[in-house]
C-alpha cells in the first residue's frame, strides 16, 4: 500500500487535553515507523467579553472580564491504512476537535 499525507487539526480549550492527543498520535507514528511533521502550534486565539456588574445599569460602573481561549495543533503524517486505522481508535477526550484531510 502506498503512503498518503494525512493533515490532522485539533482544536481545544485546554492546552494539556490537546498536548495529550498529540502525543498518542506521535507514538502510533514511532511504532509504526511513518514520518510525521509536527505538532505545530497554530496562534492562539483569544475571545475575550466584558460585562456589566451591575444588573440594573444603577452604581459604579465596574467591570467583569472574561477570556476564552483557542489552543490548535496542525500534524501531517505520511501514513498508510494501517497507521491510520490505529489513529482512529485513540480515545480523544470531549473537550478536542479532530479534523483529518486527507491530501495527494
Amino acid at each position: 500500500m502506498a503512503s498518503q499525507k494525512a493533515r490532522i487539526r485539533l482544536t481545544a480549550l485546554e492546552v494539556s487535553d490537546i498536548d495529550g492527543v498529540c502525543q498518542k498520535i506521535r507514538d502510533i507514528a514511532k511504532e509504526t515507523g511513518v514520518s510525521i511533521k509536527g505538532p505545530i502550534p497554530l496562534p492562539t486565539q483569544h475571545m475575550k467579553l466584558g460585562l456589566r456588574k451591575s444588573p440594573c445599569g444603577n452604581g459604579s460602573a465596574t467591570y467583569e472580564h472574561w477570556e476564552m481561549r483557542i489552543h490548535k495543533r496542525l500534524v501531517d503524517i505520511y501514513a498508510d491504512d494501517r497507521t491510520m486505522r490505529a489513529i482512529m481508535r485513540i480515545r480523544i477526550p470531549d473537550a478536542v476537535t479532530v479534523e483529518i484531510e486527507l491530501l495527494k
